[in-house]
């Protein structure tokens, strides 16, 4: 799993950023346009927030526990419909952000959690965290079935009798290559490059085969409510965010000149944000090397 040190490089290094991008108490997850790519990117995570609270019955006063929780943006929605929002990371930075919204977020290892940490909840989410509860190493050991199934098994634990439990996760898609094909040295804007870089962008996270493979081992412990395809909402995200990002504000460019020094010293930085390279995340998902699902499961 990706530990506090990877999470850190990839979320509390941008912190400054992406708040000065989106806000203070945004998403940076994969919205909901279902379709309507008119909508703005604010717009279509309203309607993943609330398509996430309908389907989990969230209704005022009810108990949610968001795991991998960012900047608080669904903890923020959960806060507006009276219900009561916990969340975890594993971020400094993202806990701080979320505790000076005054959100109750901790910072933890959502698999160390039991009923006597927090009580149990009416639901559950986890938006975005399930690709990096497995790395790479683990899934050459074997080990990737057993890490989801115990962590539908802790889940379980933490949910009311006919609990709900959201999962939304990238998956590995139909034209995912091989892992020895993967390969930082091949031609620019190839599968086995984009596929590499990607690996260098987030360090300690493998993903699941598909949405199968979670379907199975959520079993017996969960029932599959319902199932969708997110890939092309989130190429739209993506899209979306990289305008975000690019917008001038002043502060913001101030804060990408205070990444310069460490840019010039750092080589895995600067495989990670190179501005000659493509996005690698969406060219994946463009030619399906990734897939993207929201699942709704029913503690059994």
């Amino acid at each position: 799993m990706a530990g506090r040190k990877e999470l850190d490089f990839t979320y509390s290094l941008i912190d400054k950023i992406f708040r000065l991008s989106f806000g203070e108490s945004q998403d940076f997850s994969g919205a909901l346009y279902d379709g309507d790519f008119s909508l703005s990117l604010e717009e279509a995570q309203a309607r993943k927030h609330a398509f996430i609270a309908d389907s989990l019955r969230i209704e005022p006063g009810s108990r949610v526990l968001d795991l991998g929780c960012g900047w608080g943006g669904f903890l923020e929605f959960v806060r507006k419909q009276g219900a009561i929002g916990i969340g975890v990371t594993l971020s400094e930075a993202q806990l701080a952000a979320c505790r000076r919204n005054g959100l109750d977020v901790h910072l933890m290892d959502c698999r160390t959690i039991q009923p006597t940490t927090f009580g149990v909840f009416d639901a559950v989410t986890c938006i975005g965290a399930f690709e990096a509860f497995c790395s790479r190493e683990e899934w050459q050991a074997g080990k990737q079935d057993c890490i989801y199934r115990d962590f539908f098994e802790t889940v379980s634990g933490l949910l009311k009798p006919r609990g709900r439990f959201f999962v939304q996760t990238m998956v590995f898609g139909k034209n995912m290559l091989a892992n020895e094909e993967v390969d930082l040295h091949a031609p620019k804007n190839s599968n086995p490059r984009i596929l590499a870089l990607l690996q260098k962008q987030f360090p300690g996270h493998w993903l699941p085969f598909g949405s199968d493979q979670i379907v199975r081992d959520a079993r017996p412990r969960f029932q599959l409510i319902s199932l969708s395809s997110g890939r092309l909402d989130y190429i739209e995200t993506q899209r979306q965010w990289s305008r975000k990002f690019r917008s001038f504000n002043l502060r913001k460019y101030a804060a990408y000149l205070g990444l310069v020094p460490r840019y010039l010293v750092d080589r895995e930085l600067r495989r990670r944000i190179n501005p000659f390279e493509e996005n690698a995340n969406r060219l994946c998902f463009e030619r399906e090397i990734l897939d993207h699902f929201r699942m709704v499961f029913e503690k059994t």
